[in-house]
């Protein structure tokens, strides 16, 4: 039977009027591995803090195991300034200690990418001071994972971790043998790692078996059994059941949840996006062209971190973007959007941007913008437009979109500057929705955000219509509304990726097992081989271009034939015989890769 290690009797705590957590009773057990989700503010960072004894409740108690090995990593590290790397990580072991522990190898390589932290001036002898907010957050996350425990509590772990970090610390806290409680908003790291979930709900905490996945599942029946008021929330976790259900990538390959009762649950649901309507919308808002580059090269300062690059986003494209943290993911962004915000006028360091004549660009930066503190949420709103049009006849006032946004009518009225961080997020994302553009580009728009919030936003990007390019290291926000990823692995390329983030990390394995010490000497690959593979691939990206182009519009002619059906049978045959090409040039251009050594 598995111990328990800690016990939450009856806890309740009151902030001012509001009562965050009302007779609370939990228990965390050796092997438990539960994560907590739930909206900003409804006191998830208040329970673990009680859970780890960092904060007293204001009725019932908290009670450890004796002698409990507890390890927490909370919003605020609690680092010395004036100590180095070495001293706060490793403390005073010897180097040769450290360096031949295979735990503190993992954590260093895992969190760093290398022995030597890379990246940071004086590697371990570094001095903390000067470091960003994110670099000493994955310093305490090292501090913290390098010595064993009993119970971890990690406090948003994943804030400042790229796509590997987070797959790393996944794959570490997994093999680990420590009971885990974990605060975060990343659904795909809620399902890699969880096999319970606390869903804290104005005061109360809701308990669900397995990860994410099953919680949606659980909640959803929940839900529909209680008959709740909260039709939209109901519907918004049906729709993502639904997405999940239906073999969204990168999901378990063997859900927990029962298949029968979820599909049972989803039956009426349809399909996240209407492909062909919202494309035919786009093509009518854009035309052609949206944004096309022509060997194009970008810079930051002297640094070149693209090199002709050939490549365009469509009306209507939802793409990706994932690459190694100072790749140029952001400032290709900020190229295209300094090109569309000068009419063409200001281009890149080499090569040209063509933007279309049609695009109004909307650039959510992760620089939060600063308005007058004194606004209230709703004014902040209706400054921009009193009323946004979604496309298909459907209308919002700004208080509407506000609501669901998560803003009550209550809450529209508070000042900007009593607002929190992901509030502040929030309101931006509305303000440039608001704005009625027909580009978006999001760079790491789920910075802050809870998980409902992100659920609402998805709902409103699956009926919105246009182009769109999503930098973001949380892979299930991205997988959830692009339909194709593209990498910048760090060798100034941009690289389709048919398999989507599942290839990136395999190419960033790869990479990383390239630059370790080379094997025995093998027969080097002729070099005109590689050039011809090369050529190959170049052609193979060209003809799937083409596929995806005729796809697009054999879906436009399908909306115009709706009612047509011998003629939509027709054309669904024509879509069919695509597919199946496109599958044959990717497989095709998969094995060109490996030979080529892409």
């Amino acid at each position: 039977m598995a111990v328990n290690l800690v016990n939450v009797e009856a806890v309740g705590k009151t902030y001012g009027t509001r009562a965050l957590l009302d007779a609370v009773s939990l228990g965390v057990s050796e092997g438990d591995r539960i994560g907590v989700v739930g909206r900003n503010g409804d006191g998830k960072t208040t329970l673990v803090r009680m859970l780890a004894k960092l904060e007293e409740p204001d009725a019932g108690r908290v009670t450890h195991q004796g002698g409990l090995r507890l390890g927490v990593l909370t919003q605020h590290d609690s680092l010395d300034p004036a100590a180095t790397v070495r001293h706060e990580v490793v403390g005073d072991r010897a180097d040769h200690q450290w360096a031949g522990d295979a735990r503190i190898r993992d954590v260093l390589t895992g969190l760093f990418g290398g022995l030597d932290l890379p990246g940071f001036p004086a590697g371990l002898d570094t001095v903390i001071g000067p470091l960003s907010g994110g670099e000493r957050r994955r310093i305490a996350l090292a501090k913290l994972l390098i010595d064993e425990q009993d119970l971890i509590v990690l406090d948003e772990p994943t804030n400042h971790l790229d796509v590997e970090g987070i797959a790393w610390l996944a794959e570490h806290l997994r093999a680990r043998r420590s009971a885990l409680v974990v605060v975060t908003h990343d659904r795909w790291f809620l399902d890699q790692v969880c096999t319970r979930m606390w869903d804290v709900q104005r005061g109360s905490v809701y308990e669900y078996e397995g990860g994410y996945s099953d919680y949606v599942f659980a909640r959803a029946e929940r839900e529909r059994i209680a008959a709740t008021e909260e039709t939209k929330r109901q519907n918004l976790v049906r729709k993502e059941l639904a997405w999940l259900r239906r073999g969204a990538p990168a999901r378990t390959s063997k859900p927990r949840f029962r298949i029968e009762a979820a599909n049972a649950l989803i039956e009426d649901v349809p399909p996240p996006r209407d492909t062909a309507e919202l494309m035919k919308f786009a093509n009518s808002r854009l035309g052609k062209t949206v944004f096309e580059l022509e060997d194009v090269t970008v810079t930051a300062g002297p640094k070149q971190l693209l090199r002709h690059i050939t490549w365009q986003l469509g009306p209507g494209d939802r793409v990706g973007l994932v690459g190694v943290n100072g790749a140029g993911k952001t400032s290709l962004l900020r190229a295209l959007a300094d090109a569309a915000a000068s009419d063409g006028d200001r281009q890149p360091a080499a090569g040209r941007v063509v933007v279309g004549k049609t695009v109004r660009l909307a650039y959510l930066s992760q620089e939060v913008a600063e308005l007058d503190p004194t606004w209230r949420v709703l004014q902040a709103v209706e400054a921009v437009r009193q009323r946004v049009d979604l496309g298909k006849g459907r209308e919002m006032t700004a208080g509407q979109l506000c609501e669901k946004f998560g803003f009550t009518k209550e809450k529209q009225w508070t000042p900007v500057g009593d607002l929190s961080g992901g509030e502040r997020r929030r309101l931006q994302l509305l303000r440039l929705l608001m704005d009625e553009p027909n580009v978006l580009f999001l760079d790491e728009p789920t910075n802050d955000l809870d998980i409902e919030t992100l659920t609402q936003l998805e709902d409103l990007l699956d009926g919105w219509p246009g182009s769109m390019a999503v930098i973001s290291h949380d892979r299930y926000f991205l997988e959830r509304t692009t339909d194709r990823v593209f990498a910048l692995l760090g060798d100034q390329s941009l690289r389709m990726l048919p398999r989507g983030v599942d290839e990136y990390l395999e190419r960033r394995r790869a990479i990383a097992e390239a630059a370790a010490p080379p094997p025995p000497a093998a027969k080097e690959r002729p070099a005109g081989d590689t050039r011809a593979a090369k050529k190959e691939l170049q052609r193979i990206e060209r003809q799937l271009d083409k596929v995806g182009d005729k796809e697009k519009t054999l879906h436009a002619r399908i909306a115009e034939h709706a009612t047509d059906f011998a003629k939509v049978a027709e054309i669904d045959a024509e879509l069919r015989a695509l597919r199946e090409e496109r599958e044959d040039l990717e497989m095709r251009w998969l094995e060109l890769a490996d030979d080529s050594g892409q």
